[in-house]
């Protein structure tokens, strides 16, 4: 998600779940040749397993980007045609490739001669008027032919005019059931169901009829919530499980030191933690006081510490009090 799952957000949370896939901001074929990539696409390596999101329509530029990728060390390679913002939109990539599916299959193409891990598709089912069934399925059999075999898709079309980004991950009605008949018509392909999962429950039901469920709003908003992931869907006989809160700040203090010595800025690394605390009571000051003390030019990782005196209330782990 943009300005979202930077690489300080991908540690945070491969703290709360060890075994999820986590998946870069998406990131521009150019942006990663012509500008910084060190700084685009460096992660730590406890960020594994890791995706990297990349869009474009440009082949050749898309192979090398995936490339470099890959030379750095990530597990996949994912393309984003799923987007819906009016940037990329002018750009000519994002969601309007759908209607493009020759340009798609082109690029995976290229990308698979370049590259040996994964190459995976995000995708929509539709865009605008063009909804049916019919036309997510002539989609993915031209991009599938291509190399690709693993499709994570958004269960809602996309309108390409009068809404923001935002709104076009709330409207127009999620539609699961596309999502489910793509998986029934295409049982050799991956099918990654993506959009308005909210529960445990829902994961469980969708992955009755999928490979995948993906997460993003919930798990920005909600981060701990990946602990029940963890411990329903991955937990093993003898493995510890999932950390308290309070371990988990801990944990980042250390981290906020470390990246603090190489001229990172605290609140860079806070931004993400803010839903922490979610449904704990004192959730609201503690996102206060981060907010308002992490943010200072001269604020310290000890001001994570500071903050857990802001909740209140019973329910607290040893740790939370510390």
């Amino acid at each position: 998600m943009m300005k979202i799952t930077d690489r300080h957000c991908r540690y945070f949370l491969r703290m709360l779940a060890p075994d999820v896939r986590l998946y870069t901001e998406m990131l521009t074929a150019q942006a990663v040749l012509r500008g910084d990539r060190v700084r685009l696409l460096r992660f730590d390596a406890a960020e594994h397993p890791l995706a990297v999101q990349l869009a474009g329509r440009n082949p050749g530029e898309l192979a090398e980007a995936a490339r470099v990728a890959e030379d750095m060390g990530y597990d996949e390679v994912n393309l984003n045609v799923g987007c819906p913002s009016g940037r990329v939109r002018d750009g000519g990539f994002g969601v309007c490739l759908m209607l493009e599916p020759e340009v798609v299959a082109r690029c995976v193409a290229a990308v698979r001669h370049r590259v040996q891990v994964p190459v995976t598709v995000k995708i929509r089912t539709g865009i605008d008027e063009h909804d049916s069934f019919d036309f997510l399925a002539r989609f993915v059999d031209m991009v599938a032919a291509a190399g690709c075999d693993m499709f994570v898709v958004h269960a809602r079309k996309a309108l390409s005019r009068g809404l923001s980004p935002r709104e076009n991950l709330k409207v127009p009605a999620l539609r699961y059931d596309l999502v489910y008949r793509l998986k029934a018509s295409y049982p050799h392909l991956q099918i990654v169901l993506n959009g308005g999962v909210r529960t445990i429950k829902e994961i469980a039901a969708h992955l009755g009829h999928v490979d995948g469920v993906m997460l993003g709003r919930k798990a920005a908003e909600e981060p701990y919530f990946l602990t029940e992931i963890q411990r329903t869907f991955y937990s093993r006989p003898g493995r510890a499980g999932p950390p308290e809160r309070g371990e988990v700040v801990a944990e980042m203090v250390d981290y906020a030191r470390r990246e603090m010595a190489k001229g990172t800025r605290l609140g860079h690394i806070t931004r993400p933690m803010l839903g922490l605390f979610h449904g704990v009571p004192g959730a609201r000051d503690w996102r206060r006081y981060v907010s308002l003390y992490a943010s200072r030019q001269v604020a310290r990782p000890e001001v994570l510490l500071d903050s857990l005196a802001c909740l209140r209330g019973g329910g607290r782990s040893q740790a939370e009090q510390a």
